[in-house]
């Protein structure tokens, strides 16, 4: 069995988890609170982002179900003169033409 990008990618991530892991308990008390605080102001920012991210896409996708039926409605009557020019209009029966 080779070793393949998953092993390789599990590999480094469990290296860098120990190395965090080392790093963290060879702080101080100060730098750890200074280093968890930082992490809180960064994931706070992050949430907020993310959030305003959310509400532009929903308006986005409403924004795009509202103009894109509209434009599927101009659209379809052009191609339907289309396919009337390409294939000759369809003649509808009717009493004049019983054969």
């Amino acid at each position: 069995m080779g070793v393949n990008s998953k092993h390789m990618a599990t590999f480094l991530l469990g290296a860098a988890a120990g190395y965090a892991a080392f790093k963290y308990s060879s702080m101080s008390e100060e730098e750890k609170e200074k280093l968890m605080a930082d992490i809180k102001s960064k994931a706070k920012d992050f949430k907020t982002e993310a959030e305003g991210m959310a509400d532009k896409a929903k308006d986005y996708f409403e924004e795009l179900r509202t103009k894109g039926g509209t434009a599927m409605k101009e659209q379809m009557g052009e191609m339907e003169n289309i396919f009337d020019d390409l294939f000759g209009k369809k003649q509808k029966p009717g009493p004049e033409s019983n054969s």
